[in-house]
C-alpha cells in the first residue's frame, strides 16, 4: 500500500482477489488431484479442444498467460498423472502438442463444475455469475489485461531522479 493512500490501492486488491481466488479453487479442486495451476491448464485444454484445437505448449502458454516453461513442467506432471498426453506435431518436430486423455475429460469435466459453483459463490455479491455488474467487471478486468505494461529497467534514463 502507498503511503500516501488513505486506502488499498488497486493493485493491492487485484493481488489480494487473485490470492482468494486461487487459494479456493487450489482447495476446490484437491480432491481431484489438481492444483489451481494444473486446473487452469486442463479447462484450458479442454476449451480449446472442444473448439477442434489440438494446442502446442506454446500455444497453451500463451492462452493461459503462464511461462512456457511452467506449462512444459505442469504437463509433464499431468501426463505422468494420465490426464494428458503430450505429442509431437508433425508440421514441428520442436514443437509439442497436448490434447486430453479420457480420464484428463473425465476429471476435467468435474473439476469445472467444482469451479464453477466457487465462481458463482465468489461472484454473488456482484449479483452473480450472470448479472449486469458481473459482466461490468469482466469488462473492466479485461480491459486493463489487455492493456500492455511495459517494464521499467532500473538505472534506466527515463527513470532517474524518479521514487519508486
Amino acid at each position: 500500500m502507498s503511503n500516501g493512500s488513505p486506502g488499498p490501492t488497486p493493485g493491492f486488491l487485484v493481488w489480494r482477489l487473485a490470492n482468494k481466488w486461487r487459494v479456493a479453487v487450489d482447495r476446490a479442486v484437491a480432491p481431484l488431484g489438481l492444483t489451481h495451476a494444473q486446473y487452469s491448464l486442463v479447462a484450458s485444454l479442454h476449451g480449446m479442444q472442444r473448439a477442434g484445437e489440438r494446442p502446442s505448449q506454446r500455444r497453451l502458454a500463451d492462452h493461459t498467460g503462464m511461462e512456457a516453461l511452467y506449462v512444459s513442467k505442469l504437463a509433464r506432471a499431468l501426463e505422468s498423472a494420465g490426464l494428458i498426453e503430450r505429442t509431437r506435431d508433425p508440421r514441428d518436430p520442436r514443437a509439442v502438442q497436448l490434447g486430453l486423455t479420457e480420464q484428463g475429460q473425465a476429471v476435467t469435466r468435474q473439476a469445472v463444475v467444482v469451479v464453477q459453483e466457487l465462481l458463482q459463490q465468489l461472484l454473488e455479491p456482484l449479483g452473480g455469475l450472470d448479472a449486469p455488474r458481473t459482466r461490468a467487471f469482466t469488462d473492466e478486468l479485461t480491459t486493463l489485461l489487455d492493456a500492455p505494461l511495459i517494464p521499467s529497467v532500473p538505472n534506466d534514463e527515463s527513470t532517474r531522479g524518479t521514487t519508486p
